[in-house]
Parts: structure tokens; sequence; C-alpha cells
């Protein structure tokens, strides 16, 4: 499992124009699930979206009672570009597989009391953002 975590002041998620997730201050998550990842990996990533010291003062989300965490789920962080000019997607999980696992992602945050909003799975998704810093880093399970 992936999440790339980006330091933002806010972010938002719209769908066919409304607005279904967004926070103030705190974490965008893109999350991608691999074919053989499991729950595990899943709580894994949820640990340290929480707990990473990433936030101003060297702080956490978990530590940190205003800030909040966008979840959103990210098929193409799992594109494989080494050939060709079309990315392959064998890599990423099917929605089957791949939902209930950013589901538990976004339970382990919730679990922790951290403020969590989602996009959509599998739909069409505008994601707005101010990224602080900037400040972008790859977590993998």
């Amino acid at each position: 499992m992936r999440a790339v975590l980006q330091r933002v002041s806010s972010a938002s998620v719209h769908v066919d124009g409304e607005v279904v997730g967004q926070i103030g201050p705190g974490l965008l998550a893109l999350v991608g699930v691999a074919v053989a990842d499991t729950a595990d990996d899943a709580r894994r990533v949820a640990r340290k979206i929480a707990e990473l010291r990433i936030l101003e003062g060297e702080t956490s989300v978990a530590d940190t009672p205003a800030a909040g965490v966008l979840v959103v789920s990210q098929f193409t962080l799992y594109g494989d570009t080494r050939k060709g000019r079309r990315p392959s997607w064998s890599a990423a999980a099917p929605g089957p597989v791949a939902e209930p696992l950013v589901e538990a992602v976004v339970a382990g945050l919730r679990e922790r009391g951290i403020t969590t909003a989602t996009g959509e799975f599998g739909a069409m998704m505008s994601v707005s953002l101010v990224n602080e810093g900037p400040f972008t880093l790859l977590v993998e399970s």
C-alpha cells in the first residue's frame, strides 16, 4: 500500500461539482492499494499517517487536535511506466479489493480521534489543495 502525503493548509474534493470532503490544516493522503495488500498494510499506513511528525513544529496529526486528514483513493499510484508510453495498472488492486482497504485506513484514523474526510471511491474527483512548504512524502506499508 502506498500513500502520498501532502501537508496542507486546506484541501477539498469535489464529485459532480459537489464538495464530498474537505479539511483545513492537516494532510492530504492519496492512497493506492496493490494486489497483494492486506488489512495489516492498511493498519500500518493509517498509523504512519497519524503519527508521522511532519506538521508545523514537528508534530503529528494525532498530536494536533485542529489537524485533519483528507483521504482520496488513487489507484494510479501503482501505474508502471517503465515500458512504452502507456502505463500498466496490473499492480493496482481491483476495486472490490481496494475499497475495503482504503476504508480500513479511514477507520484507523477515525479510531484515533482524527478528523477524517474522504473522496468518493471510484468516482471522477477534482482535488484542490494548498500545499504548505511544499511538503510531500511517499509512505509505503
